[in-house]
């Protein structure tokens, strides 16, 4: 009986605790298929430059079953109109993704039009094929003639059309 005891104990002493390396085995990891460093991206269309992206980390993802592509460390994108007036946009993190071809940008953003007008907001999809901004978040938009803090915004590009929640602020109104 003291054998058996002896041989038990021995038995428990050799055991090793495998339970993270059984977890990585069974974990799958997302690996990107890319990393960029500062990264400098021009987008152009007939010769003429409409945008350049410009991050210090992007993380590329196309590999997976739904793609997409990652910044971690934010974005600040400089877009041009037909008469080069700029458009500035920057965020503390974005991420693109492939398949539907939105744009989830987040934390701290921001988009400082070439008139003026400035909507800051924590969070803002884009559809760039659509050229359209929506949100659920709280967000303030500035121009000539607003001023306001509203949840809920749903607009174009160039804010010509502009649906919002709850707002507060001050709109300017002409009667006609």
């Amino acid at each position: 009986m003291h054998f058996l005891r002896i041989f038990i104990f021995i038995f428990l002493l050799s055991c090793e605790d495998n339970f993270q390396e059984i977890q990585n085995i069974n974990s799958k990891n997302i690996l990107p298929i890319g990393i960029t460093e500062n990264l400098k991206l021009i987008y152009t269309d007939s010769a003429k430059v409409k945008a350049i992206l410009y991050s210090n980390l992007n993380k590329d993802f196309t590999n997976q079953s739904f793609p997409y592509s990652e910044f971690p460390d934010g974005v600040k994108i400089t877009f041009y109109d037909k008469d080069l007036n700029e458009t500035i946009v920057t965020s503390d993190y974005a991420i693109t993704y492939n398949k539907t071809n939105i744009v989830n940008l987040i934390g701290n953003v921001v988009i400082n039009n070439f008139d003026g007008s400035e909507l800051k907001t924590k969070q803002l999809y884009w559809d760039p094929e659509q050229e359209w901004l929506f949100t659920e978040e709280k967000f303030s938009f500035k121009n000539i003639d607003y001023d306001i803090v509203a949840s809920r915004l749903d607009a174009n590009r160039s804010f010509t059309i502009f649906n919002t929640g709850k707002l507060d602020g001050k709109v300017l109104v002409e009667d006609n």
